[in-house]
């Protein structure tokens, strides 16, 4: 009897063609240099030629050289490249075909909204509760989920456990109105105005990019906001010459945008996720390959599964706000250089009189930790906490509960 299909089909990972691209190229261009070892002329042994750099060329080099101390035959090592980087290709798909059709689906119920404003809403985890009141804000181009993964891997849940009260503020889809929005129209219009409808000051928390729109909320309404959280929060998008670079080079893509933007209204998943992989353009077919070799019944299977299917299931960014964010934050680094401004008023972490968190994973490919560190550096009242993590595995990850949510807990206990 055959297994019964999935309810859904997966699609990731996104965009597929850009992995298999980047995991097949990666092959290919060590084939080509293992094809030169041992050759007088440096040249590939087949017609046309194949690009290579003088870096590689000088590691061509001294592979060929090590080869010939040790008596082995050039041949023999290209034959040796290949098989394995053929065994990598196999590996590869195989991860992602396990990845498609694995049983895993998310179960876990929505709690009540206690907030509604287009497809935006406020999930409360603990209706009725007396304790500390704490809202969260994630990014605008994933899923709130990412706060509320899957059993035993949520921190809203965990919080709720513990005796907070934690509210989650889900952007949903940006629809007609909101493909118009920009950073104003979403800080000091929608999460504005949700702060508004909650009960007295809360505790506001924000997760990566949802960390500077909390910020500039806060900044604008410390009547509503009695304490601030940035989870992996960016605020420096220069801080190394390499960094600066990566930024510079996102903020370059722009003008070949524009027509994606212009069509939709929206910069797409697809772009996004492909912006992203630029990050670490090997990870994914790495990962993939990793998870190949998992028992598809264990934990870390599940676990693995539902990241994906979260990190697959993004959300267009609003155009205007995809402008501001990659030409402003990224291209020109207005955070840091106090150039940032919501409705007219600049963002400016120094005024901000109340007590504050920051939460720096040290492996964060996403936001560099010196990127976070900035931020904490301009703030009166921090409570800096280092965690041995990355970005989505302090918040969502096996370890996220002694990475994150225990250390962000006992600050919560402490205001």
């Amino acid at each position: 009897m055959m297994a019964p299909e999935p309810r859904h089909r997966r699609r990731g990972p996104r965009p597929l063609p850009l992995h298999l691209m980047l995991g097949a190229g990666r092959g290919m261009a060590a084939i080509g240099s293992a094809m030169q070892m041992g050759s007088p002329t440096g040249s590939p042994g087949w017609n046309g030629g194949w690009p290579i750099s003088k870096a590689a060329r000088a590691e061509i080099a001294r592979i060929s050289a090590a080869l010939a101390a040790g008596g082995h035959a050039p041949e023999a090592f290209r034959a040796a490249v290949i098989r394995r980087l053929l065994r990598a290709d196999r590996a590869l798909l195989a991860g992602i075909a396990a990845y498609r059709r694995h049983p895993f689906e998310r179960d876990l119920p929505d709690p009540p909204a206690i907030w509604t404003e287009g497809d935006a809403r406020v999930l409360d985890y603990a209706p009725g509760g007396d304790g500390p009141v704490a809202l969260f804000v994630p990014s605008l181009v994933n899923r709130a989920q990412v706060l509320d993964l899957m059993r035993g891997r949520s921190m809203m849940r965990f919080l709720a456990g513990q005796g907070v009260r934690p509210l989650l503020l889900d952007w949903g889809w940006p629809g007609p109105a909101e493909r118009a929005f920009t950073l104003t129209d979403y800080i000091a219009g929608r999460l504005e105005r949700a702060l508004m409808a909650l009960p007295g000051p809360v505790v506001l928390v924000g997760y990566c990019m949802g960390g500077l729109l909390a910020l500039a909320a806060a900044l604008r309404r410390p009547d509503r906001v009695r304490a601030l959280g940035l989870l992996a929060t960016p605020w420096d998008f220069h801080p190394t010459p390499e960094d600066a670079e990566r930024a510079r080079a996102a903020a370059a893509l722009l003008p070949g945008l524009e027509p994606l933007m212009q069509a939709s209204g929206t910069l797409p998943v697809d772009a996004i996720q492909t912006l992203f992989a630029g990050l670490d353009p090997f990870g994914i077919p790495q990962k993939f390959r990793a998870f190949a070799r998992l028992d598809p019944a264990s934990d870390r299977a599940a676990q693995f599964v539902a990241l994906e299917d979260w990190l697959n299931d993004g959300v267009p960014l609003a155009a205007p706000v995809a402008r501001e964010a990659l030409g402003g934050w990224y291209g020109a680094n207005t955070p840091m250089r106090g150039a940032w401004r919501v409705a007219g008023a600049q963002v400016d972490p120094g005024a901000l009189a109340m007590p504050a968190f920051c939460a720096i994973p040290h492996r964060d490919r996403i936001v560099p930790p010196d990127s976070a560190r900035a931020l904490a550096a301009r703030l009166r009242q921090v409570t800096v906490h280092e965690a041995a993590a990355g970005h989505i595995g302090m918040a969502a990850g096996g370890n996220a509960e002694l990475a994150l949510w225990r250390p962000l807990l006992g600050w919560l206990g402490s205001l």
